[in-house]
């Protein structure tokens, strides 16, 4: 078997983290393949295969991925999988951490139980977008998509199509499409809705809208979003989970559901409604 590491952290306590959790996968014949950039800023003294693209992790024929951080480093961790299908392992060293579901502590309580896949596969759907151009490399995002308003105060109108049928024009700061997975983060802090994550849905948040009476919207995945950005300026941001790009206005943005899913692996004594609970402090207000 083979295992890919990764993470985005270079301190000392890391590199001792990560020095003692290889060494237990090699203990059960397990080959590490380290994220390049993570072996050359640790300074490993001993010699590992490395990857740093998707070519890599297929030409290893990787097992397992395991991204050691917070909900980012996974984000960023669909970069390299795309349409592999290896399962993904967060090991949470960061702070929130609704997908990077076991501790520190618990990953080496329950390596064996992985290595054997006995836990539970948890399906996210991925959006993906469509433009003219190249201004965007990688066209996919596990948690949302946004539009924003770009160097300037104004507002901005978005013109929304669903399955090419005329929904609304948005105007305001701009507009969150998200995936259930991604429903718990931008999009939650602009009021949307939480989407269980077997949810077949996308949710279209606005943000900062200037009708007050503009609320949010929970679609079919299976569905087909144009938009159409009008702007003071000649260019608006657009984000895909972490990644920012600016582009035209006379850019059409069509989004839609990826053909392919990233899987994580969960801890079978989990589940979404009890993170809920951990994460957002749900029931932790002594008044009730």
């Amino acid at each position: 078997m083979k295992a890919a590491i990764y993470s985005q952290k270079k301190d000392l306590d890391t590199f001792l983290y990560l020095s003692k959790f290889i060494s237990e996968l090699t203990k059960r014949g397990v080959k590490p393949i380290l994220y390049e950039q993570l072996f050359i800023d640790l300074e490993f003294s001993k010699e590992f295969s490395t990857f740093k693209d998707k070519k890599d992790l297929e030409t290893e024929k990787v097992d397992f991925f395991f991204s050691f951080g917070g909900d980012g480093t996974i984000l960023n961790a669909l970069i390299f999988i795309q349409d592999l299908e290896i399962p993904v392992i967060g090991v949470n060293t960061g702070r929130l951490g609704f997908l990077a579901s076991f501790g520190k502590e618990d990953v080496f309580a329950n390596i064996d139980k992985i290595l054997n896949r006995e836990m539970n596969i948890s399906k996210r759907s991925v959006l993906e977008i469509q433009s003219a151009g190249d201004a965007i490399d990688f066209p996919y995002a596990l948690n949302d998509f946004s539009v924003s308003r770009n160097e300037t105060t104004s507002m901005i109108t978005i013109e929304t199509h669903i399955n090419n049928e005329f929904l609304t024009y948005y105007w305001g700061d701009g507009l969150i499409i998200s995936t259930p997975t991604g429903s718990t983060a931008y999009s939650l802090s602009c009021g949307g809705p939480i989407l269980e994550p077997c949810n077949d849905n996308f949710a279209i948040t606005p943000i900062a809208p200037h009708n007050l009476n503009v609320r949010p919207i929970v679609l079919k995945d299976d569905v087909e979003i144009k938009l159409k950005v009008t702007s003071r300026v000649p260019q608006y941001s657009l984000s895909l989970d972490s990644r920012l790009y600016h582009m035209n206005t006379a850019q059409e943005i069509i989004i839609k559901k990826a053909k392919f899913e990233l899987s994580l692996m969960l801890p079978k004594d989990i589940n979404f409604f009890e993170t809920l609970r951990q994460k957002l402090l749900w029931g932790n207000d002594k008044r009730n």
